[in-house]
């Protein structure tokens, strides 16, 4: 379902606290909620500070932009959709973000060809697409997260067989509602 025109993300946290930032109207975008964005941020909280963020799938921006408010080095904003994209661009010049990157891609196809690694990453794909699994590979196989890096996971609750290599390790799991959340630390391969 398409948002109505005129939504609004707020910044719950960091320097951005309360700031309202519109939202794209585009179909199938489902901003992380304030709660599940207030929970996955207090699991983060030591680990947010100089780290090098990757949104895979921006959407609204709710999970970069609110690492970036926390004071995340820089940020990576992955969105295909292109008037959503447009939107992230604008609200990353609002904010002054001059550290967050905004790509109008294919999030599969970018993966592919990345050659940095980063210490955060958000998966948050759109529900019942398949997209998971592929990009929990890629990330993996194109070493995309740096040893003791993080990798945050929010998906339809009832999707439960991923492809996670053994050495990403669980560190903290909830559902909330529909969705499920899971918060892996990479550690380096043995």
């Amino acid at each position: 379902m398409a948002k109505k025109s005129g939504s609004r993300l707020r910044i719950i946290g960091g320097k951005w606290r309360s700031r309202m930032l519109p939202i794209a109207d585009a179909e199938g975008l489902r901003p992380t909620t304030d709660r599940v964005r207030e929970t996955l941020f207090n699991w983060l909280q030591p680990s947010i500070y100089g780290a090098k963020v990757l949104d895979v799938f921006a959407g609204s921006g709710a999970l970069g932009f609110e690492a970036l408010s926390r004071e995340a080095d820089s940020a990576v904003l992955l969105e295909k959709h292109k008037q959503a994209a447009k939107n992230l661009t604008e609200n990353a010049k609002t904010l002054g973000a001059n550290n967050a990157q905004v790509y109008q891609t294919d999030a599969l196809i970018w993966l592919k060809t990345c050659d940095q690694s980063f210490d955060l990453i958000f998966l948050d794909p759109p529900f019942n697409k398949g997209l998971l699994p592929n990009c929990i590979e890629l990330i993996n196989d194109q070493d995309l997260i740096g040893p003791n890096g993080w990798v945050y996971i929010e998906s339809e609750s009832e999707l439960s067989d991923l492809p996670i290599p053994k050495h990403w390790h669980l560190h903290r799991e909830k559902k909330a509602g529909m969705v499920m959340l899971r918060l892996f630390q990479v550690n380096a391969e043995t």
